[in-house]
């Protein structure tokens, strides 16, 4: 009740205190902003499978620790989402789902394929989430101010269409030197300041180019 509806495109329920996502919202918003709140865990899905016209999707500043985004099957046109400022420790994109009619398993292939920008910025993540190549459309991915570690080659393993990648302000003391080889399409930055980063990195340097990149690797620790 708290939440206001335009009627047409826009859902806003921020600061609205809610602990969980409303029942019977309208499925054509394309704007859903439930920041801001008290929200521990969303389900992408809610029983009637129906597809979301959602092309931007904001759960910032809520108490979510866990989430998958494996079932969310019904947000095909999502562009953006949102997680920033919450104590996400296990972001999950690549567990096996159940195949139809059966008893086998099948790792979903065509997850949220619209979806241009993920970000995570100021959680709990230690590592980066793995299968991010699941997204086939992902061009920038925000994961500063965690506790990642370090990047390892398959972390960003067929995100053919990646463009920005942010790890600002992590725990990061190694990175693997062919974990952003094939990502031909680096055009923004690599933002890798403020790591624990002690060794230059020039293998990783030479394999990315130069001439549409820009690389941050200033306050780290060499």
């Amino acid at each position: 009740a708290e939440c206001q509806w335009d009627g047409e495109f826009l859902l806003n329920c921020s600061f609205t205190r809610i602990s969980t996502i409303p029942e019977g919202i309208s499925r054509t918003a394309i704007v859903a902003d439930f920041s801001h709140n008290n929200i521990k865990t969303f389900l992408c899905t809610d029983g009637r499978n129906e597809e979301w016209m959602l092309k931007h999707l904001n759960l910032s500043n809520n108490l979510i620790s866990e989430l998958s985004l494996t079932t969310c099957t019904n947000l095909p046109v999502l562009e953006t989402l949102n997680l920033n400022g919450n104590a996400i420790h296990t972001l999950t994109l690549d567990t096996p789902m159940p195949a139809p009619r059966s008893k086998t398993y099948r790792i979903v292939d065509h997850l949220l394929p619209a979806l241009k920008v993920l970000s995570v910025e100021r959680n709990n993540l230690n590592r980066v989430p793995r299968g991010l190549g699941l997204l086939q459309s992902l061009q920038t991915v925000r994961m500063s101010s965690n506790s990642i570690q370090q990047i390892d080659p398959k972390d960003f393993q067929n995100c053919s269409q990646l463009k920005d990648i942010d790890l600002q302000n992590n725990k990061i003391t190694k990175i693997h030197p062919d974990a952003f080889r094939d990502l031909n399409k680096l055009q923004v930055v690599v933002d890798l300041r403020e790591n624990a980063l002690t060794v230059p990195l020039p293998q990783i340097l030479i394999s990315l180019n130069f001439f549409q990149l820009e690389v941050y690797l200033s306050n780290n620790a060499w």
